[in-house]
């Protein structure tokens, strides 16, 4: 009997220290506005910044964003980061599994792209990402995706393990911190080369890219 007491009562106090811990408010490190993200990245430069209607706002529920397009010779391509100071009450991260079909592309094919890039902006060691790569269409369009979550230092791919890895640094660090990045490249259909070329051009704007982030989305 004394054991068993034991037990409930360990089981008790673990649960109201993990109540306890999910309940607090968070203390989100400093970081810099989105806004100031570089406007040229090795040869990219800002051609426009698009903002996100008030709807779609009142549906992704960001407290931070960017939404660019980027130039580079004549390739373009978009960037979105989505940063969430907290998830807790139910602002949490829109997969693009979710938001793409919504606006009517569908997927065509779907693996894990792995690639260098540098862990900072004062050429920390490099580190290999692994993140989402996608070929979605809509009608006669077509467009190569690259994303991924990004919080607390980690790169994530997969939407479950970061759900999962966010709940773990709620009771560990007490912060639910983290942001969507997504690099969409569309694609030229006449020329046969167009996808290679497309997913290369993200690839070459993400290892540009990643590195700054770090001083907009805290490790």
């Amino acid at each position: 009997m004394s054991r068993r007491l034991m037990i409930v009562s360990v089981c008790l106090w673990a649960s109201t220290l993990l109540l306890t811990r999910l309940s607090a408010v968070e203390a989100v490190p400093d970081r810099a506005p989105l806004a100031t993200f570089p406007l040229n990245i090795e040869g990219w430069q800002n051609s426009a910044a698009i903002p996100l209607e008030n709807g779609i706002l009142s549906v992704l529920r960001v407290d931070d964003y960017l939404n660019r397009i980027y130039l580079r010779g004549g390739a373009f391509l978009g960037f979105y980061v989505g940063y969430y100071e907290s998830q807790r009450q139910g602002d949490t991260i829109h997969s693009p599994l979710n938001c793409l079909p919504g606006a009517g592309w569908q997927p065509v094919t779907h693996d894990l792209a792995r690639f260098d890039a540098a862990s900072s902006s004062d050429g920390g060691d490099a580190r290999t990402l692994t993140v989402n790569r996608f070929t979605i269409e809509k009608g006669l369009d077509r467009q190569v995706v690259l994303y991924w979550y990004q919080f607390h230092g980690r790169v994530v791919a997969s939407d479950y393990t970061s759900r999962m890895l966010m709940v773990f640094d709620a009771v560990r660090l007490n912060r639910t911190d983290g942001a969507l990045v997504r690099i969409i490249v569309p694609l030229q259909r006449s020329d046969p080369r167009a996808e290679t070329d497309a997913y290369r051009a993200a690839v070459e704007f993400a290892r540009a890219a990643f590195p700054l982030l770090s001083r907009y989305l805290p490790a």
